[in-house]
């Protein structure tokens, strides 16, 4: 059996699981999130604790129970402290505006680029420099931060762009006469 599977997910205070028909809901204070399970995977749930098996005779059951136990305990710490990715933009005139559901970017283009959050993303701009993106979901989270940095990457040779607030970009040297 995997290793990561043999630790069970603790449900803290305030969060209601529930298993229905191969299908995982999670409940919390900050929202609730659904997964649907892969049918080689067995899940029970056990006074405070949600635990992972692997069926025998399936096949990559062992991989997709490390697996299932990872989503699942990323989804009981997204409805209780929520994910954030933190983007910059560097570069002169380049900024962003938060309004409602949608993210006005100057990045440089003729036009401005508008682009409009999925539902359960939350968006900050504490700064016109720093974008926060804010959600219950890690791949939803991650997936719309790496869509704005699509806009406009980091260049190498300046390092203007759209960046995680953690990225390092390595600066490459010039040409020389």
């Amino acid at each position: 059996m995997s290793r990561i599977a043999k630790n069970p997910v603790s449900v803290p205070k305030g969060v209601e699981v529930s298993l229905t028909k191969g299908e995982l809901s999670v409940k919390g204070p900050l929202g609730q999130i659904n997964r649907v399970l892969h049918p080689s995977v067995g899940v029970a749930i056990e006074g405070g604790e949600i635990r992972f098996a692997q069926i025998e005779g399936a096949d990559n059951s062992k991989a997709l129970s490390g697996t299932m136990r990872a989503l699942v305990a990323n989804m009981v710490q997204g409805v209780t402290q929520g994910f954030e990715r933190k983007l910059m933009l560097v570069g002169v005139g380049y900024k962003a505006q938060a309004q409602g559901d949608k993210l006005n970017l100057s990045l440089g283009f003729s036009h401005p680029v508008v682009h409009q959050m999925p539902a359960g993303i939350k968006v900050e701009t504490p700064a016109q420099t720093e974008i926060r993106i804010k959600g219950v979901d890690k791949q939803l989270v991650g997936q719309v931060a790496a869509e704005i940095r699509a806009y406009r990457q980091p260049e190498p040779y300046k390092g203007k762009g759209v960046r995680y607030s953690d990225e390092v970009i390595v600066i490459k040297e010039t040409k020389k006469k």
